[in-house]
């Protein structure tokens, strides 16, 4: 796995050496051409100093005695004078070869000097003097030009020469104690096991580690929200299933002994009651993995209709009555149908189960103005208010219809009436319901 650090490095140091190269070729332009500025203003100089002179015969000139450190700034500067066409000043021996029209002002002119032809900067002018016309000419080599104009880079570059290793070695240096934060937290993350309440290690107090931090956390606290519900699903399931297994067992064993056939058939009943639990019990599963079809608009006077559609010929078979009741008003709710219609089955169900026969019992959907949902009512006829024994509570436990609703953004409130009913109620808070569901 590649290095984060290498690779910023990386790009810091092709930046750097960018930058170095563009500052070398900014420095050698700024050299040689300040360089031709010097010089320029060096010939005009010349020219001007000898102007304010009297004109005189003198020949060439001895070469200049200096250093060689003065000399690349001090160059050798040629000069011709003529007065009304007479030559006067000829330092280089340079007039034989002089070009018959040159203008006046700056031009280059090859020449050759020491037997060697070069190319040479010439400034020429002229003025009336006392003595007549007056004209100068001031000329410079220029490769001594270009010598010093690179004698100016190179000093200029210098710097840059020394300053890219070590800005590249305090780069490194900050780049390291830069990343160190980041380094310390992802050693932290890397030490995570998920156990219980753990968190990371070590503070981070950086703001952009915070949003990193949090989501760490949170997401911590989701596998211990999600192992506490496999462990709770896992609970629930072997609390559900005790009772029809137990009674399968002994079904069988009767009917194993020869029991009449009253035996075999609740061994089959029974057996059904497993297989339906189970289904449920998978169906709530998919529900809480995710798996199940994304929530939408729900109505649920169909949803309950459906479910008493359903429900209707084991109601007929156990002498219960069911009725829906509905105020006419469309009531919807954004959840998953499938969670809906399971949780209502399993209120009916309960009822079924847990009421004598004779019972009469209501769905009704309803609506006002904090909430909406749908509500499961048995009343007992008046000869039979004795609720039948409940060892198992609600068919699916009391606990997993309540995290299926609280899954679909609802809860589930039971309340005791009398004479001997019961209300089960599953509510939608509104304005909360849609926020819930639209994280879930």
């Amino acid at each position: 796995m590649r290095s984060l650090q290498r690779y910023l490095m990386a790009w810091l140091a092709g930046v750097l050496l960018l930058v170095w190269a563009v500052q070398l070729v900014a420095a050698w332009r700024t050299g040689h051409h300040e360089a031709e500025e010097i010089t320029d203003g060096q010939l005009i100089a010349v020219a001007r100093l000898w102007l304010g002179t009297s004109p005189q015969a003198s020949g060439a000139l001895a070469p200049l005695i200096a250093p060689e450190r003065v000399r690349e700034y001090v160059q050798d500067v040629a000069v011709l004078r003529w007065v009304e066409g007479r030559l006067v000043t000829d330092t280089h021996a340079l007039a034989s070869q002089w070009p018959a029209q040159l203008p006046t002002g700056f031009s280059v002119v090859r020449l050759e000097h020491a037997g060697e032809t070069d190319d040479w900067r010439v400034y020429q002018t002229e003025q009336l003097g006392p003595a007549g016309v007056d004209r100068l000419a001031v000329l410079m080599n220029m490769d001594h030009r270009v010598d010093l104009g690179s004698d100016m880079a190179e000093h200029l570059m210098a710097p840059s020469l020394l300053l890219l290793p070590l800005a590249l070695a305090l780069l490194a240096l900050a780049l390291r104690r830069g990343l160190a934060p980041l380094r310390d937290l992802s050693d932290d993350i890397d030490a995570v096991q998920g156990a219980p309440g753990e968190r990371l290690h070590r503070p981070h107090q950086f703001t952009e580690f915070a949003s990193t931090v949090r989501a760490l956390h949170g997401l911590l606290d989701r596998l211990e929200a999600q192992r506490a519900n496999e462990r709770a699903f896992a609970s629930d399931l072997a609390h559900e299933l005790r009772t029809p297994l137990a009674a399968l067992a002994l079904q069988a064993r009767a009917v194993a002994d020869g029991a009449p056939p009253a035996h075999a058939r609740a061994l089959e009943t029974e057996a059904l009651r497993a297989g339906t639990i189970l289904s449920q019990l998978l169906a709530l599963a998919r529900l809480e993995s995710g798996r199940a079809p994304a929530a939408t608009t729900v109505g649920l006077r169909a949803c309950a209709a459906h479910v008493l559609s359903d429900r209707a010929q084991a109601a007929l078979d156990s002498g219960h009555e069911l009725a829906l009741q509905d105020g006419g008003e469309a009531v919807v709710v954004h959840a998953q149908t499938m969670a809906v219609e399971l949780a209502i089955r399993n209120l009916v169900d309960n009822a079924l189960r847990h009421t004598p026969a004779g019972t009469r019992i209501e769905v009704s959907v309803w609506s006002d103005a904090q909430a909406q949902g749908v509500a499961v009512e048995d009343w007992p006829s008046g000869h039979a208010r004795d609720r039948a024994p409940d060892p198992d509570g609600l068919g699916l436990g009391l606990r997993l219809v309540e995290r299926l609703l609280a899954s679909q953004g609802a809860a589930l409130h039971m309340e005791h009436k009398l004479p001997g009913g019961r209300r089960a109620c599953i509510a939608w808070v509104r304005g909360d319901a849609s926020a819930h569901l639209s994280r879930s």
